[in-house]
């Protein structure tokens, strides 16, 4: 293998990687454990991460939602666990009607046509929906809202570093909604698509129908970046003029597990489908009149010649959709809104009652916001989060850029009235100079 690379050695391989990087003496590696001991170091090693423990008011992007305990059995069935990926569709008819019937979930959910088989996360659908956009307009331009997780918006800006693509953020005002005088003047020159979270990084409720009328006049795409939980109370984006719509599943029925994996999803107008990455499965009739489950669609490079692909590192997350499916079928229509309906409610409480702290105010107030919102407290907002998990609560997203005081706070349907107003006791002691 070193001949036909053209070297000598091993070392020499290694020559481009910085001596600084490299192992230069052997691993000091423990005695091999038994399973018990291994479990226990382990635990021990668990034990050290906070979170789990701690009554959760954080979110920025994950969730602290319920998870019925039936998701988890089953994902770990044989059948679905084993079956990750069906490169031979006919013989993976389960798995291909589970993504079939998520499809059509995600697509009535976000008032869309049709869906795909979701992809990696949120953030990497977001910058798939941008490529996209810039396939079917080809134009090399996209309008990003500035209100938009920061997060998200760093994988959109790695995806689209090449040199012929071009980013532009609209700002935000001081009530935290687009500036849509700006994407005016932004939008002129050639625009393949405005992309806008609904609500926004910050929780708020953007009105959609003005950013989809400006880029239509403009023969470009809207792409609505949806939080799927609020959807059930919001006007659905497709209803709005959205042309494709993106995601992340993780609120449904997925841990927040420090990160992942989690489930991104991807719906559009069916016009666009064959522009749309991954996967689309289908359902047809055979012969027989029997029913079956089909790749319909796959423009990934592992089924076509890569310089076709509409993507060449897009995934489905089966397992993460099919939790998605599960979650979404346990609670139904009715339970689902049920969901939003607590988070709204419950984080409309919270807001009320910090704002009777003397010297809090609400850095956006007069924009109505879903299960998000910032407070501006009279301390360090990091000095207070840090004092708050002394007290076994994570309190928030500090977002210092906004004012020192100024924390994203979070309520799901999971928090319960003792937990928020034992919340709102202790930032009341906290702001007031006690101890806590």
């Amino acid at each position: 293998m070193l001949r036909e690379i053209g070297v000598e050695t091993f070392e020499e391989l290694l020559e481009p990687v910085p001596g600084k990087f490299r192992l230069t003496e052997k691993l000091h590696l423990p005695e091999p454990l038994s399973e018990l001991e291994l479990t226990r170091e382990f635990e021990e090693l668990a034990k050290r991460n906070i979170g789990a423990e701690l009554v959760c008011f954080m979110g920025a992007g994950a969730y602290d939602h319920f998870i019925p305990a039936a998701i988890d059995h089953i994902l770990l069935r044989s059948e679905f666990y084993t079956a990750y990926t069906p490169y031979q569709a006919e013989v993976s008819q389960g798995t291909l009607q589970a993504i079939f019937e998520y499809q059509t979930m995600i697509a009535r959910l976000t008032g869309m046509e049709m869906a795909n088989a979701c992809m990696y996360d949120g953030a990497s659908a977001a910058a798939e929906a941008c490529l996209m956009a810039m396939r079917i307009t080809r134009k090399q331009r996209i309008l990003v809202a500035g209100s938009l997780n920061p997060r998200w918006l760093d994988v959109i800006r790695t995806y689209l570093k090449r040199n012929d693509f071009e980013i532009n953020e609209i700002p935000f005002l001081e009530d935290g909604t687009l500036d849509i005088a700006i994407a005016r003047k932004l939008i002129e020159g050639g625009t393949a698509a405005i992309l806008i979270p609904y609500p926004n990084y910050f929780g708020l409720i953007e009105d959609l129908q003005p950013f989809a009328e400006l880029v239509h006049e403009h023969k470009g795409l809207l792409i609505v970046a949806a939080d799927p939980v609020a959807l059930p109370l919001l006007r659905s984006p497709g209803d709005a003029g959205a042309d494709i719509v993106v995601g992340e599943g993780q609120s449904m029925g997925i841990a927040m597990s420090y990160g992942g994996p989690y489930a991104g999803f991807m719906a559009s107008r069916t016009k666009l489908a064959r522009k749309m990455p991954g996967r689309i499965i289908g359902r047809t009739e055979d012969r027989a009149g029997q029913i079956g489950y089909v790749l319909t669609l796959q423009t990934r490079e592992q089924h076509i010649r890569r310089d076709k692909a509409t993507s060449n590192i897009c995934s489905n997350q089966a397992l993460m959709a099919l939790a998605n499916v599960v979650y979404l079928s346990l609670m139904g229509e009715k339970g689902f809104r049920e969901v939003s309906s607590q988070c709204y409610h419950k984080s409309h409480y919270l807001e009320k009652k910090l704002l009777e702290i003397p010297g809090t105010s609400r850095v956006f107030e007069k924009t109505p916001f879903f299960r998000e919102f910032i407070i501006s407290f009279p301390v360090s907002s990091i000095g207070l989060s840090d004092r708050m998990i002394e007290q076994g609560i994570l309190a928030g997203m500090p977002i210092v850029e906004l004012g020192e005081g100024a924390m994203l706070i979070t309520v799901t349907e999971k928090r319960t009235r003792h937990e928020i107003d034992r919340y709102v006791k202790i930032a009341t002691e906290i702001c007031s100079g006690g101890s806590a």
